[in-house]
């Protein structure tokens, strides 16, 4: 008996420290079946809160040593309630020279918070849509990689910076 409400506190603890990220306003993740096939576009509709503050956005990735790739090409483009629409390609870095994959964790899943838009209002009131598609070439390659490889979710994150 003492045992077991042992181990329920130290469960509750620890889902308490793992839950709490005061900061985060919009946090979700999308998995991807077995490979990113690049016609594969994964969306998030967000609502911001607040209309008055500044965000920061991120693209979060989760990736296995199946990902073979130094870094990631990604296009993400912001669908505003109003129709307006930001499109952009971005590169990130997923690998050390060495090949040693970054991001956190300790198991053979790596995650990776990578910076996506600072300073963001969302000055429009409704749905906003965000849609992030991979855009990887292989080097001396025309064609683009169909089927990526090693990529597990595909997240997305919006921070309220002045909260600590």
């Amino acid at each position: 008996m003492l045992q077991n409400r042992i181990l329920l506190f130290f469960g509750i603890c620890f889902f308490m420290m793992v839950s709490c990220d005061s900061n985060s306003v919009f946090d979700r993740y999308k998995s991807v079946p077995n490979v990113w096939h690049k016609d594969t576009v994964v969306n998030f509709k967000v609502n911001p809160p607040d209309s008055t503050i500044a965000y920061n956005l991120f693209v979060n990735l989760r990736n296995t040593n199946a990902y073979k790739y130094n870094n990631i090409f990604l296009i993400v483009e912001m669908i505003f309630p109003h129709g307006k629409t930001i499109k952009d390609t971005l590169e990130y870095r997923m690998a050390e020279p060495s090949g040693k994959l970054l991001g956190e964790g300790y198991t053979d899943i790596k995650e990776n918070k990578l910076w996506y838009k600072e300073n963001v209002i969302f000055s429009e009131t409704g749905e906003y849509t965000v849609n992030i598609q991979h855009a990887m070439r292989e080097n001396g390659k025309v064609n683009g990689v169909v089927e990526l490889e090693g990529i597990t979710d595909i997240g997305f994150r919006i921070e309220n910076p002045t909260i600590k």
